[in-house]
């Protein structure tokens, strides 16, 4: 079904994909704001169902492509007056997600030019958009709360 290299790719991705669920669920129980354990709940939800979809093209299946979940509610700027530490710790947590959408967008980016079953290819594309979404919340998260500098 898939040749040597797009078998690859799509482990690569699997990789990815259950990293990603992983630190967001570390992330939302190490975040100080509620504001940030709840954007890490929502990413690591969409980023759950990425690895869903993943495992589905793995066994041959082509999963229509709903909606993206990247229109939830924008989450409201934390109150880190007075908590160095909390905000210190908050904004390791944002950079590194930050730096971790980057890089997962940017193998979606690869794999996308590397497959040829086009239905595949609007997958990884819908997949990609959705990852680029979880960097524009993130930044905007670190906007509010002056972490991006």
């Amino acid at each position: 079904m898939f040749n040597e290299k797009e078998n690859g790719l799509l482990q690569d991705l699997k990789k990815s994909e259950q990293l990603c669920v992983e630190k967001y669920k570390k992330y939302e129980n190490e975040a100080a704001a509620p504001q940030l354990k709840e954007l890490c709940r929502q990413i690591g939800s969409t980023e759950q169902g990425h690895l869903q979809t993943i495992c589905k093209v793995m066994q041959g299946e082509t999963p229509s492509m709903g909606g993206s979940q990247n229109s939830q509610q924008p989450i409201e700027a934390a109150d880190y007056s007075g908590k160095d530490e909390s905000f210190n710790k908050d904004k390791y947590i944002c950079n590194d997600a930050l730096s971790t959408e980057k890089h997962v967008s940017s193998v979606y980016d690869t794999c996308i030019f590397e497959f040829k079953n086009p239905a595949v290819r609007n997958i990884l594309n819908h997949i990609q958009k959705e990852e680029q979404g979880h960097g524009e919340k993130l930044y905007n998260y670190m906007a509010q709360n002056n972490m991006y500098s």
